[in-house]
């Protein structure tokens, strides 16, 4: 059986706020450490049927580049549950939904 390990190092300021984000995988492409301005991890608490949310960014992450790994996130997520579930519907959703929030977010580069 193979395992994949991926970790996280996260570096706080005197307030506790992420300053920097580094990550490495097994399997990921390159070694050693990479930086990252944001990470989004959920985990499913078997426990409780609920979802555990890890949501860091730096303060080098604008806001444009917050509400494009969102969308992103969200577009993944409508792959996902097409794989796995094969809802074709709740994909649909997802991407129409994905398809929404750029047409709001060109609007708003429109008007900066």
């Amino acid at each position: 059986m193979k395992n994949s390990i991926i970790k996280f190092q996260v570096e706080l300021d005197e307030k506790s706020l992420p300053k920097s984000i580094t990550w490495d995988a097994s399997d990921k492409e390159g070694e050693g450490l990479e930086a990252t301005k944001s990470i989004s991890l959920n985990v499913w608490d078997n426990l409780n049927h609920s979802t555990l949310r890890i949501d860091l960014w730096t303060e080098e992450m604008s806001v444009a580049e917050m509400k494009r790994f969102y969308i992103d996130i969200l577009g993944g997520m409508a792959q996902t549950i097409l794989n796995s579930t094969s809802d074709e519907y709740m994909s649909e959703e997802i991407k129409e939904l994905c398809d929404r929030l750029v047409l709001h977010i060109n609007e708003e580069n429109k008007k900066a």
